[in-house]
């Protein structure tokens, strides 16, 4: 780590549990984010700034006007662009150390599990139930830990997924079917909300980056931005789950 390094991570490196190891784990590391909108901007803007060594963001999307109330990677000049090349754009300005590989699709089967492989955990900040079942079975398949977070209307979640052991999944939360994924353009989303739960992810990803175990396994983090109130709840692996109990 050279003398810039040193100062631009100092505050960091100061950190009681955070040294140079950390740091340059944190350097060395890969992080593949699912999603550059509300959630991913704020998972991409601080996993740079923290240090990541290598961020790869799929998104297939473009950038909307009406995007820009909430998803903070994206600026009114980026309208049009894809969102993947507007991140890169903004990931480079905060930190331009980082390698930053963007995917301008949306992954699934045999390109999603090649990424998964490649990475170090998934961050999953997608919109719709059928990515986040997918994303799951292969985070599981592979062992790759998994940050999961949602936003919508004034609710906030965050799960973490480490698939030790007897931990759940995100199945074990969701059975497939038993929910109607809404959309923010349908339900509508406070802006500031998918700051607080991208934030989170962030957290909780670089932790594990630079080999801090996660506190949070079976535990299921809600935030009501109306009330204010964070509430954690714990729950259990579902012996009936199909992606990782049955498959035990």
């Amino acid at each position: 780590m050279n003398d810039e390094q040193l100062l631009r991570y100092s505050r960091q490196i100061l950190l009681t549990d955070w040294d140079i190891d950390a740091q340059l784990t944190l350097g060395n590391s890969t992080a593949l984010v699912i999603g550059a909108g509300g959630l991913g901007s704020p998972v991409a803007l601080y996993l740079a700034a923290a240090g990541v060594g290598t961020l790869m963001v799929a998104d297939d999307d473009v950038v909307e006007l009406s995007n820009l109330q909430r998803q903070i990677a994206h600026t009114t000049s980026s309208l049009g662009q894809l969102k993947v090349a507007s991140m890169a754009e903004s990931v480079n300005a905060i930190n331009p150390s980082v390698r930053f590989v963007p995917l301008e699709r949306r992954l699934e089967g045999e390109d999603l599990h090649q990424h998964i492989e490649q990475a170090d955990v998934v961050v999953d900040c997608s919109d719709n139930f059928s990515t986040r079942y997918a994303v799951n079975e292969q985070c599981y398949l592979q062992r790759t830990p998994l940050v999961s977070g949602a936003a919508i209307r004034w609710e906030g979640q965050l799960c973490i997924f480490d698939y030790e052991d007897d931990s759940p999944c995100y199945q074990c939360l969701y059975q497939q079917g038993s929910d109607e994924a809404l959309s923010c353009h349908e339900a509508g989303v406070f802006a500031p909300l998918t700051g607080v739960i991208g934030s989170l992810q962030a957290v909780e990803a670089a932790k594990l980056l630079a080999g801090i175990p996660s506190q949070r396994r079976g535990k299921f983090l809600t935030y009501d931005a109306r009330s204010g109130e964070f509430r954690d709840f714990k729950f259990r692996q579902d012996p009936k789950c199909p992606t990782c109990h049955q498959s035990r």
